[in-house]
């Protein structure tokens, strides 16, 4: 019972420890983007190349609209709204830019795509709305706790470990897998390069 009761105060500090970021209406809508059908679901997991580990996990949704749930990570770019781990405008130089982030000389990156129903997009999507800030090392334990209780993910497991969660969404039928190496230096800081029109730059 003590034990239990320490790891509740244990996940309690954690949480008290997320930041929670509100970009306003305006901002969101002015960088809303719709890549249309097919819905997928994709999830990304970082591992790191010298131990093997996994380091990160996250969820690019692409419903009614393409967003990506990076729950307690670092990426991000002050023209790109944020709520709560929610980055708005995901076109395809801003994913682009998100794999290039993660993706250096000590971390792979696996990417991992599932086409679903645009019923089951749009759950995920308010899913991961409604979700709130994730504390440090909680990504992969949000990151499951949504995509668990979507119908055709009931098998995924409620986990803290992105390998596993790799390895259990991996054997969802229908999955693509790639794993994106790159040799990049780890100096990478998170900011993307924007033009004026609001056109992601090369």
């Amino acid at each position: 019972m003590l034990r239990l009761a320490f790891c509740l105060m244990a996940l309690l500090g954690l949480a008290a420890c997320a930041e929670p970021k509100w970009a306003p209406e305006q901002e969101v809508q002015a960088v809303r983007f719709v890549a249309g059908p097919p819905n997928y679901i994709t999830l990304y997991t970082v591992v790191n190349k010298s131990t093997g580990s996994g380091a990160h996990s996250a969820i690019l949704v692409n419903g009614s609209e393409r967003l990506i749930f990076d729950p307690a990570g670092t990426w991000y770019h002050p023209e790109l709204p944020e709520r709560n781990d929610v980055h708005f405008g995901m076109n395809d130089k801003a994913i682009a830019f998100y794999v290039d982030y993660h993706t250096r000389k000590t971390y792979d990156t696996i990417e991992q795509k599932i086409f679903v129903s645009p019923e089951v997009a749009e759950m995920v999507l308010q899913r991961v709305k409604a979700h709130g800030a994730v504390a440090k090392a909680m990504c992969t334990n949000a990151t499951s706790s949504i995509l668990r209780g979507v119908p055709g993910f009931e098998s995924l497991p409620q986990t803290f470990y992105p390998k596993k969660l790799s390895k259990e969404f991996g054997k969802i039928p229908g999955v693509t897998t790639r794993v994106i190496t790159d040799n990049d230096d780890d100096n990478n800081h998170g900011v993307l390069l924007l033009q004026k029109n609001g056109t992601l730059l090369e």
